[in-house]
C-alpha cells in the first residue's frame, strides 16, 4: 500500500459501525510497589498506591474499535448485581452505547483483579461464572441482536469469546445467518468451548494453542510446516474465508484461498501481552471492512498487536501511533524492494 492508500484506509474507519458480541468484564487493577517479602509466606508484599477499573473482555474490543475511530455496539449479558452499576458507569464514561447489554439474575458480572507491583503483574484474582447462559436468556439475547441488526447499519460483527458462557452455538449459528442475510462481515476471536461452531465466517483469529486444542493435535509451536498443515486443515474443516493464527513472538500465520504465509512480528519491548488478541481482531476487522485485503490486513493487525504489548495492563490501540508505525513499515518495505 502507498502512503495515501494507508491514510485513506484509516480515514474510512470513522464511517464504520461494528457490533461486538461476547463476554464482557471489569479489569480491575491494584498498582503499588514491592519493597520486602512477607514474613508469613515466601510472597512479595505490595504496598498499594492506586486502584483503577477498566472495561475488559469483549468490552476491550469495543474500546479498540472506538479508538480506531469507528462506532462500537457492544452486546453481552452481565449479572443483575452490584457490579453491574460499575460496568455501566465505565460504559458511560467512554460514551458507549449500552443498548446491547442485557441483565440476568442468573449471572455475575465478571471481574478480573490484577495486582501489579513495580510494573510487574504479581497476581490475578477472577470473580466469574463460566456456565453458559440459560436457554431463556439465550433466546432473549438472540432477539436483542436481531433487533439491533435491523435498527442500525452494521458493517461487521465480531465474536469475542472468553469462554464465560455468553456465546453459545445457537447464538453463533443464528447471528451468522442474520449477518449473512444482510451482507455483514463476520469475524471471531475464539476460545475452546465454541471453537468448532464458527463455520463459514469471514475471519477467524485463534492463537496456536486454540488451534491445537480445536483440532485435537499436539501444539506445533515453532514448527512452521506443522503450523501450515494445521491452518490448512482448520480452514477447510470450518469453511473460513481468512484465517489468522497468532503466534506470539513469531508473528501471525495468514491463510486465505489456497495459500498461506508467515508475517513475522516486529521487534518490541514486551511489557504485557494482555489484550493483544482483542487488538488484533479489532484492527483486522476494520481493515477488512475498509477493503485492505487479507495480506495488508494481517500486516497492520500484527503491528497493532505488538504495539499494545509494550504497555502494562489491558489498553486499546492508539490510532495515531498505529498510523505512524504503519506508514513507516510500508515505507521500509518499499525502500527495500
Amino acid at each position: 500500500m502507498t502512503s495515501e492508500e494507508i491514510k485513506e484506509m484509516f480515514s474510512r474507519f470513522s464511517e464504520m459501525n461494528i457490533m461486538i458480541i461476547g463476554d464482557v468484564m471489569i479489569d480491575s487493577y491494584m498498582w503499588g510497589r514491592v519493597e520486602r517479602i512477607s514474613p508469613e509466606a515466601p510472597i512479595p508484599i505490595v504496598t498499594i498506591s492506586k486502584r483503577e477499573n477498566r472495561l475488559g473482555g469483549a468490552a476491550n474490543v469495543a474500546l479498540n474499535i472506538q479508538s480506531l475511530g469507528a462506532r462500537p455496539l457492544l452486546c453481552s449479558v452481565i449479572g443483575n448485581d452490584e457490579r453491574k452499576d460499575l460496568f455501566m458507569d465505565l460504559l458511560r464514561d467512554k460514551n458507549m452505547d449500552a443498548s446491547g447489554i442485557m441483565l440476568s439474575d442468573d449471572r455475575v458480572t465478571t471481574v478480573k483483579t490484577r495486582v501489579i507491583g513495580s510494573n510487574q503483574q504479581l497476581l490475578r484474582v477472577d470473580e466469574e461464572n463460566g456456565d453458559s447462559i440459560s436457554e431463556n436468556s439465550e433466546l432473549e439475547f438472540i432477539a436483542l441482536v436481531d433487533s439491533l441488526l435491523s435498527k442500525f447499519k452494521i458493517d461487521a460483527v465480531i465474536f469475542e469469546d472468553y469462554d464465560k458462557g455468553v456465546i453459545t452455538p445457537s447464538i453463533i449459528k443464528k447471528t451468522v445467518a442474520l449477518a449473512k442475510e444482510k451482507g455483514i462481515l463476520v469475524t471471531a476471536d475464539p476460545k475452546k468451548r465454541n471453537f468448532c461452531y464458527y463455520n463459514g465466517i469471514d475471519l477467524f483469529t485463534p492463537n496456536l494453542k486454540e488451534v491445537a486444542d480445536g483440532l485435537r493435535i499436539d501444539n506445533p509451536r515453532g514448527n512452521i510446516t506443522a503450523i501450515e498443515q494445521a491452518a490448512k486443515a482448520l480452514q477447510e474443516m470450518q469453511n473460513i474465508s481468512c484465517l489468522l493464527v497468532t503466534l506470539a513472538e513469531m508473528g501471525i500465520y495468514l491463510r486465505y484461498e489456497n495459500k498461506g504465509s508467515l508475517v513475522p512480528a516486529e521487534i518490541r519491548d514486551i511489557a504485557d501481552v494482555s489484550g493483544a488478541g482483542d487488538t488484533v481482531i479489532s484492527v483486522a476487522t476494520t481493515c477488512l471492512v475498509a477493503g485492505a485485503g487479507p495480506e495488508n490486513t494481517t500486516i497492520v493487525a500484527n503491528l497493532a498487536g505488538g504495539l499494545v504489548c509494550e504497555k502494562v495492563g489491558v489498553v486499546p490501540i492508539n490510532k495515531k501511533l498505529l498510523l505512524q508505525e504503519t506508514l513507516e513499515l510500508f515505507n521500509r518495505k518499499e525502500s527495500s524492494q
